[in-house]
């Protein structure tokens, strides 16, 4: 990037249809308040997460907040007004292993993505 930026990593806990089931088990470790802040996550789905997340982090006060997906579903949100600014891909209701992504600790390794039959 050719601008100067940070990079800070999150990790949440549960997914579920409700936002009672979510929790932080790492929160960032910079302040964010008066930033521009982007998150960044491999898939958005049902956006129930990511709203928790983006809810949690307004409360911070940046001066915006947006989202980056390399793959999008918004076909299967439950939460409206997800910020979804950047997308790599919106994709299918389909199922894909590798190049990171894994099905019962499986496929990570994959070099390209595939589609799993379930």
């Amino acid at each position: 990037m050719p601008i100067h930026h940070n990079l800070d990593f999150i990790e949440l806990t549960g997914y579920g249809v409700d936002e009672e089931s979510i929790r932080f088990l790492k929160d960032l470790d910079a302040e964010i308040e008066g930033r521009d802040v982007v998150l960044v996550d491999a898939v958005i789905d049902t956006g129930m997460t990511m709203h928790y997340l983006v809810r949690s982090m307004a409360l911070r006060g940046p001066a915006s907040l947006h989202i980056a997906t390399l793959f999008d579903r918004p076909y299967r949100r439950l939460v409206e007004d997800l910020p979804v600014r950047y997308v790599g891909f919106t994709i299918p209701d389909e199922f894909f292993v590798g190049y990171g992504f894994e099905l019962e600790e499986r496929y990570r390794n994959l070099p390209d993505l595939r589609l799993v039959s379930r």
